[in-house]
């Protein structure tokens, strides 16, 4: 056992209610997840349902990327091409896709710099009004332009859509519940994109209007409830503790847990709370967005920005366009559609089998293995692309090789991204630090869509399934990325990350280093064989 340091920490700033927050810090790290279930059932209930507006963005980027498969709507938005055959060009797909990126990166600074002042509720209130307003705009467009209008518009509320839930779900539940919690908006984002395909292939039947208006009237479904939902949440505490409401602190958790554990002591809660956003404060004072690259924020924000970044470069846009590759490969619009209905079943399917994966695996092991396992299914499925035009069972094998794809990444990569982002962060500096990533997301979306769009469209660069050796190769430069800086945040409070952090410990030593916060104590000990990646 080697020393990396011992030393103790002391400060008239640090929270007098020490001993409480120690012991508070003790009852959640030893915590099941069956008493955690029991004792924050209500906050479990509130996360899911503001987890559940990313089914929206989920629903309509899947609905417009499946579209273009659609003949009906290429007829009303696109071109006729010198064969005959109507498609919206790549420029316009490009357009359509990239204006709702734009929209997100506008929605993301908003909220980054609204949620900590007026609290993650009346944000996301805001967000879902101004959504049901914008599908109006989808639902009576007349031309692709105004397609487009709708797209940046609706990006805007999607932007606040995409990290505030992860926020608030890492902040109202207890460390063993952080992970269950922030991987469901994943599942929440495929489910999206399984309705979406599903109300697509349900309008093939269909040549006139309404086979494209009715896919977009439908996200009129999900906004109006969720948001009379979220007008009876309750705050996060942690932002009652950074605002100095202690006492607004003590009813939101007395909210958000069961009064049936009588072991239960919220005063050692609010204790480690304040206790943590003190250390905070010692260690990085401030809460702008240039703290973010300041001291030990700067690894912190690399760490998670890259995170995210890594899920655009692994090759994941090819799921989204998942029916339209498909055709492009030569399989018929029909399989297409049904195949991509499979695809999106087996994504809900990995999400909830990458639960019971970070209950044994950590999510660094998780993530570096699920990146292995895309690469070499991107490897083959550039591969098949070799055969014969006519050869139709290297077509229904490419299809297949999508599908295993999706199931990988929604059972590694996808969900434990969302963990990872709301885990690694400062608590101080979470909701900033998770735009900043999410806004790289985005504009790297941006650069991604464009590539995808012309790699298989049929009038510009018409790869095919070839693109696959394209993001096998950015997916294994993640690969390499993730095994030297990734971190392992399982089993930490926020506190032990921080000291974590502070002490400079190495991305691949995270997993096997004793830390303790009320002592500033930070030991390393031997790696075993379960503690490698």
């Amino acid at each position: 056992m080697a020393s990396i340091d011992n030393t103790s920490r002391t400060d008239s700033k640090v929270s007098p209610t020490l001993v409480d927050g120690k012991q508070a810090a003790r009852k959640e790290q030893s915590m099941t997840l069956w008493q955690a279930l029991r004792l924050y059932p209500k906050a479990v209930g509130w996360s899911v349902l503001l987890s559940s507006t990313l089914i929206m963005e989920g629903y309509d980027l899947a609905l417009l990327s499946s579209m273009y498969a659609l003949p009906v709507f290429n007829q009303k938005f696109g071109v006729q091409t010198t064969s005959g055959e109507w498609t919206v060009s790549a420029s316009w797909q490009s357009g359509l896709s990239n204006g709702a990126r734009c929209g997100e990166v506008i929605g993301l600074l908003i909220n980054g710099l609204v949620s900590e002042s007026l609290g993650y509720r009346k944000t996301m209130v805001c967000a879902l009004a101004t959504i049901t307003a914008v599908i109006f705009l989808f639902f009576f467009a007349v031309n692709v332009q105004m397609l487009l209008a709708a797209e940046i518009l609706a990006g805007i509320p999607w932007g606040i859509f995409q990290t505030l839930p992860a926020a608030y779900a890492s902040e109202v539940c207890p460390v063993i519940l952080r992970p269950y919690l922030t991987t469901f908006i994943n599942m929440c984002w495929v489910f999206g994109q399984l309705v979406a395909v599903g109300v697509n292939r349900g309008s093939l039947s269909r040549d006139d209007q309404w086979g494209w208006r009715i896919p977009f009237g439908v996200q009129w479904v999900w906004p109006i409830p969720i948001m009379i939902g979220c007008l009876f949440a309750p705050e996060s505490p942690w932002w009652h503790v950074r605002q100095g409401n202690v006492q607004g602190a003590r009813r939101a958790l007395l909210r958000l847990t069961s009064s049936n554990d009588p072991n239960f002591n919220p005063d050692e809660t609010i204790a480690m709370i304040q206790h943590t956003n003190e250390l905070e404060k010692l260690l990085s004072s401030g809460t702008t967005y240039w703290d973010c690259f300041k001291g030990t924020n700067l690894r912190r924000t690399e760490v998670v920005c890259i995170a995210w970044l890594v899920q655009t470069l692994c090759g994941q846009n090819l799921m989204g366009y998942f029916a339209y590759f498909c055709v492009q490969a030569g399989l018929p619009t029909i399989q297409s559609f049904n195949m991509s209905l499979g695809q999106y079943g087996l994504g809900v399917v990995g999400t909830i089998g990458s639960w019971f994966l970070m209950s044994y695996a950590g999510r660094r092991t998780i993530h570096i293995f699920g990146l292995a396992s895309l690469f070499i299914l991107l490897v083959i499925t550039g591969s098949l692309s070799f055969a014969t035009g006519d050869n139709s069972a290297a077509k229904w094998a490419i299809g297949v090789m999508l599908i295993i794809f999706t199931f990988c990444y929604d059972i590694s990569v996808g969900p434990v991204t969302y963990s990872l982002v709301s885990e690694l962060s400062s608590t101080r500096l979470k909701a900033k630090t998770i735009v900043l990533a999410r806004c790289l997301y985005n504009i790297s979306n941006i650069v991604v869509n464009i590539l995808t769009n012309y790699q298989l469209n049929s009038t510009s660069w018409n790869w095919g399934a070839r693109c696959a050796y394209f993001w096998a190769g950015t997916c294994l430069a993640s690969l390499v990325w993730a095994y030297f800086r990734l971190p392992e945040p399982k089993g930490r409070t926020y506190e032990e990350l921080d000291l974590l952090f502070e002490r400079g410990v190495p991305a691949r030593k995270f997993a096997t280093t004793v830390v303790n916060p009320y002592e500033g104590e930070a030991i390393e000990v031997h790696e075993t064989h379960a503690d490698k990646y």
